[in-house]
């Protein structure tokens, strides 16, 4: 059908390329990332989604959905993309008597349901720091965050999701999947465990409980938030360091990390983000948090520093250690207070131990680079491990469940004529660290592939991955051919894709 005879839709508001609208509606948060679709249909009702899910195929046109809009790639605004559903409508947080489990809608901001939750009932769900992502594509993807060393991963709270799905005779239809052993959709629940948005229809709603308990008060459905925390913001300066005790920092680190993420450490309460940035930006940070209610909480966090610091050879500055409220900071967003620039290329991986030298020797290279000298790039390692181990790697479709960090690998940058320049920076960076396992962060003793909610596009680009590590690995693991099994049952004609969706198997 041309676009000259569109089909009206009742729901929502359809924004065409004439409305003033449009050109708002098109990119995302990363603004290198602009489409070109037929409209876009904004909804707020799941009855509203039907209707434009079922207009899109009904019309032969390429579909895809957004809700808070900070996908890394191009995958709601590639030039195939002729028909956007934007979510952000449908943005309801409340707790469901029916289900005994609270309710999330995909449009509603991280933000948002940590404030509902938390002045409602007291609780919250251990999910990331940006409090502008959407939940919809941070739950399915396995979001984590500050609480998730104590607490586990988003998806392991999620008790049923709602979708609207497209047969194979073309028709919508609403499903509810359940963790529940007996229902026969159970599949298309554990699908939406850590497989990323895009791939099996339009999640339209989470259902997030704690497993196992047998209460019927709201504020025992997920965990509480502490009370308080004591955080900490130290630096070092590029000039005090030599190589050898930038390593020793990195190091130490890591080697802290591999000793005290065991689901029963004492150090689960402490979370920290050591952000090395290139060396143009003068000095990095490492920012910490730890629950202010644990006995000893100041003094578990000057071992950690201390254990950190080490035979550094520099002194760090304090630029801040004070005892806050959980909900100022979550409000406040503690983690990446990076300057917002609009365009930047992401890559992850995650470490089951402290990075080997080799992987420092290039990481040290690349973050002193005269070549390229651009004081937004970065390399983070992030908490991770505790009770996040607990769970089996096929429990949930998230099968990275033994490693103590994660890396995110970012440079960002403001003037669209650089775009070359600094994707080639973070390529080179990443092939160098990687340089003894083809490129890319093999699933070895060491690292355990890559973080779907960071995407990056380049790994499934034989042109860029010549490592002979499929994508799929890097991202799914072992739990890759069930989640092709749950594509071909619940989106049979390929409705829905995009460059890191799961693919059939024919």
């Amino acid at each position: 059908m041309h676009e000259s005879s569109p089909v009206a839709l009742a729901g929502g508001a359809t924004v065409r390329r004439a409305d003033a609208r449009y050109r708002g509606l098109i990119s995302g948060a990363n603004t290198r990332w602009v489409g070109a679709p037929r409209y876009v249909h904004l909804v707020s009702s799941v009855a509203e989604v039907v209707e434009a899910v079922q207009a899109a195929v009904d019309q032969g046109l390429k579909l895809a959905v957004r809700s808070g809009g900070h996908c890394d790639e191009d995958f709601t605004t590639s030039p195939d993309v002729q028909v956007v559903i934007n979510l952000a409508g449908l943005d309801a947080v409340y707790y469901d008597e029916e289900r005994r489990a609270f309710a999330v809608e995909p449009g509603a901001t991280l933000g948002r349901v940590y404030e509902t939750l938390y002045r409602g009932w007291g609780v919250t769900l251990p999910g990331g720091t940006c409090p502008t992502v959407g939940a919809g594509g941070h739950i399915v993807g396995g979001g984590y965050g500050a609480l998730s060393r104590r607490h586990g991963l988003t998806v392991d709270y999620l008790h049923a999701v709602e979708v609207v799905v497209v047969g194979e005779d073309g028709r919508c239809r609403t499903v509810v999947a359940t963790s529940e052993p007996d229902d026969p959709h159970r599949e298309l629940w554990w699908a939406h465990t850590g497989a990323g948005g895009g791939n099996f229809g339009v999640i339209t709603r989470y259902w997030l409980r704690a497993p196992g308990t047998g209460s019927a008060e709201p504020a025992d459905q997920l965990p509480a938030p502490p009370a308080e925390l004591i955080v900490s913001d130290v630096a070092w300066s590029w000039d005090d360091l030599t190589e050898e005790g930038f390593t020793r920092l990195v190091r130490n680190f890591g080697a802290w990390h591999e000793a005290n993420s065991a689901p029963d450490s004492p150090y689960v309460g402490l979370y920290s983000q050591l952000k090395t940035q290139h060396r143009a930006a003068g000095a990095f940070r490492m920012s910490t948090q730890i629950d202010a209610g644990l006995p000893g909480a100041d003094e578990m966090l000057d071992r950690f520093l201390a254990a950190v610091s080490e035979g550094v050879g520099a002194d760090c500055t304090v630029n801040d250690r004070s005892v806050l409220p959980w909900f100022y900071v979550v409000r406040e967003w503690f983690g990446f207070v990076e300057p917002s620039l609009p365009r930047w290329k992401a890559k992850s991986a995650y470490l089951r131990k402290a990075m080997p030298a080799g992987q420092l020797a290039a990481l040290y290279r690349q973050l002193t680079r005269d070549d390229y000298e651009n004081p937004f790039s970065m390399v983070a390692l992030v908490s991770y491990g505790g009770r996040i181990n607990e769970i089996a790697p096929g429990a949930t479709a998230v099968s990275q469940r033994d490693s103590v960090l994660k890396l995110l690998y970012v440079t960002l940058w403001t003037d669209p004529s650089e775009d070359v320049r600094h994707d080639r920076w973070i390529r080179e960076c990443y092939a160098d660290v990687y340089g003894s396992s083809g490129g890319v962060p093999r699933r070895d003793d060491v690292t355990d592939g890559c973080f779907i909610n960071y995407a990056d596009a380049d790994v499934a680009d034989p042109a860029l991955n010549d490592s002979g590590v499929p994508w799929h690995e890097l991202y799914f693991g072992d739990n890759y051919p069930r989640l092709q099994a749950v594509k071909e049952q619940w989106d049979p004609r390929g409705e829905f894709s995009h460059g890191l969706s799961v693919r059939p198997t024919t």
